[in-house]
């Protein structure tokens, strides 16, 4: 070791200006050696700080690790290796921390506190004899005293000495020069022994911290070495193999979204196969974004994009963020149809079964809107109940099919359990205001009931806003009897009033009325040509069958649309297989004194054997009325 500089405790009594220079350099030392105590004792602290924190962390990461198996995360199906992993690292975790903990309390007592005794002690020493000793060489009266008692001392005579006063003299001037002498020596003796407590009170924290961490990292290899090599391996080795499907997952990814993003641009225009959509009509449950139509004001509206679906027979809504969606409407009986909605193309209306307007919708290609059409229709139905829902839905969508080859055993079932089929428990003709018994006969062919090419009419009967824009300012007349009277004077003395909500869905002109078949086979040719056309647009009516006639009524105004003699009805039937199906035989005189026969179909809200059984029932008032 190196000589350490010392103060000469011999030249303190003499105080020359030398002696005054050096000591200036130790005390400069001394100062410099403070700062940098404060500083290093900073950093200690950081750092028993840091080792304290690490106790505390590791402490809550131990918790957390546990923490894991009870988070109840959605897709945590598989997660059992990895629970179990976690529990046994918060167990090498809580080992960890009882020695991080110890190595906590080892720096404490053998790196931070030896420096805070250092400055406490030893620093604080110095700079209070530094005071000490600046009060000694600076005291003014001090100072006074013994220049006064030197002058004092000079100024003995020579010649005449007096003993006494000498002497009073010169015990005065040493008891002043006794004072700074031991204020200097105690000063000077601990400027020297500082240099070597500086020199220790640098080594002895960081013996400390080393010792300290030498324990940690042995204890940390003797608690681990064993038991750990093993367990890591194999922790290893499974996150090694996640990484591996990880990396071929990663790669079949890319390359289903290298194929995905290669597709037609057509993919993602919305109506890009306007032309011809692939549409399925066999749809029993649907789902996707379409715009609905909410009333603001009187006659303002908004348009909000939501999320519907179908659940059962319900359609349900569920806006962007929303956890669960909500009922918006019960699809059970209801009907739907393609409605012009303020210049905005595919929407499409639900109306419920008592015959009040629903939602308004619009989908955003016509295959959407078709399909959302057909999906609701096969809802309303309530095919979802049946055992093979889809199977249905198929079966009852083949109109479209058959009507390409027509079939004449459509309505082949029970003639007899039907009162269009029944009038008086045999077939009935109307000829010249007499009722005729006609012989049963042998199923007629197609030919024989509608001529080939017949046309479909499927807008005869007009919606109200359409009826009022083309009527208002003139009194209607029409060959279907609409009129603008809402009143119906041969109501009032009517002994039948029933109302049905019906949707019109075609009419077309026959060749017989002499069977229910040529109703059947009307049927099927009007919902081919509908499907073929995509035709889903229907004019929702209330039919009102009194004992003179019917008529058709807009739910809205309650002005007339058409009206029906019911002598002029010779046939009426109801479809065996869709419940909802009706139609009737309608004969027309005409202008040249011959007669026309045309058919009429309906879809109704409820069955339509009862419109049958009210039909039926008002021809014979009218046979009774006839009797008397």
């Amino acid at each position: 070791m190196p000589a350490v500089d010392k103060l000469l405790l011999e030249e303190a009594l003499q105080d020359s200006p030398q002696t005054r220079s050096l000591l200036s350099v130790f005390e400069e030392d001394a100062g410099t050696l403070t700062d940098y105590t404060n500083q290093l004792l900073q950093a200690m602290q950081r750092v028993y700080g840091a080792q304290n924190e690490m106790c505390l962390a590791t402490q809550q990461l131990s918790k957390q690790l546990l923490a894991y198996e009870k988070q109840n995360f959605a897709l945590g199906k598989g997660d059992e290796e990895v629970i179990s992993t976690l529990h046994y690292f918060s167990k090498v975790v809580d080992e960890l921390n009882v020695l991080h903990t110890e190595l906590a309390k080892q720096l404490a007592d053998t790196m931070v506190l030896p420096i805070i005794q250092f400055r406490e002690k030893d620093l604080t020493e110095v700079s209070t004899l530094k005071d000490l000793f600046g009060l000694a060489s600076n005291d003014v009266c001090l100072f006074l005293e013994h220049d006064l008692s030197m002058a004092k001392y000079s100024r003995l005579p020579k010649k005449k000495e007096n003993e006494k006063v000498k002497t009073e003299v010169g015990k005065e001037v040493a008891a002043a020069r006794r004072k700074q002498h031991l204020s200097s020596l105690q000063y000077y003796c601990a400027l020297n022994a500082l240099q070597y407590r500086k020199r220790m009170a640098m080594m002895e924290p960081m013996i400390g911290f080393a010792h300290g961490q030498i324990n940690f990292f042995k204890k940390g290899a003797e608690m681990f070495s064993k038991h750990m090599d093993s367990f890591l391996s194999s922790v290893a080795d499974m996150v090694q193999s996640i990484q591996v499907e990880l990396e071929a997952e990663a790669e079949k990814m890319r390359v289903s979204q290298q194929e995905f993003l290669s597709v037609d641009e057509s993919v993602y225009t919305p109506d890009s196969d306007v032309a011809a959509p692939q549409i399925n009509r066999n749809l029993i449950q649907k789902a996707g974004y379409l715009n609905l139509r909410n009333k603001t004001g009187l006659v303002t509206t908004t348009w909000e994009r939501l999320y519907f679906f179908t659940q059962g027979g319900n359609l349900m809504c569920q806006p962007r963020g929303a956890v669960a969606g909500g009922l918006i409407q019960d699809l059970d009986n209801c009907s739907v149809m393609a409605v012009d909605c303020e210049d905005r193309r595919y929407c499409f209306q639900i109306t419920t079964p008592n015959g009040k307007s629903g939602i308004i919708l619009q989908a955003e290609s016509r295959k959407e809107n078709e399909e959302w059409i057909c999906a609701i229709n096969n809802i309303s139905r309530q095919i979802y109940l049946t055992d093979n829902p889809e199977a249905v839905a198929i079966k009852l969508n083949q109109t479209a099919l058959q009507a390409v080859t027509p079939i004449t055993s459509f309505g082949k079932k029970q003639e007899s359990s039907c009162p269009s089929q029944n009038l008086k428990n045999s077939e009935m003709e109307n000829e010249n205001d007499k009722i005729v018994p006609k012989a049963t006969a042998s199923l007629p062919e197609a030919e024989e009931l509608i001529a080939p090419g017949t046309p479909i009419q499927f807008d005869i009967v007009l919606p109200a806003t359409e009826f009022l824009d083309q009527n208002r300012g003139s009194r209607r007349t029409n060959p279907f009897g609409e009129t603008e009277d809402e009143s119906f004077p041969e109501a009032e003395d009517s002994l039948l009033q029933q109302m049905f909500i019906v949707r019109f869905l075609g009419s077309m002109a026959v060749k017989t009325d002499s069977t229910t078949e040529v109703i059947y086979e009307a049927m099927r040719q009007v919902l081919a040509a509908r499907a073929i056309h995509n035709i889903f647009r229907m004019t929702e009516s209330h039919l009102m069958v009194t004992s003179q006639s019917l008529r058709l009524i807009d739910p809205q105004t309650q002005v007339s649309r058409a009206n029906f003699e019911l002598t002029s009805v010779t046939q009426f039937a109801a479809h065996q297989e869709n419940k909802r199906l009706v139609g009737f035989v309608i004969r027309i005189p005409e202008s040249t004194g011959e007669e026309s026969l045309s058919t009429y179909i309906f879809e109704s809200n409820s069955e339509g054997e009862k419109i049958c059984y009210a039909i039926n029932l008002g021809k014979e008032i009218i046979e009774v009325q006839k009797a008397h």
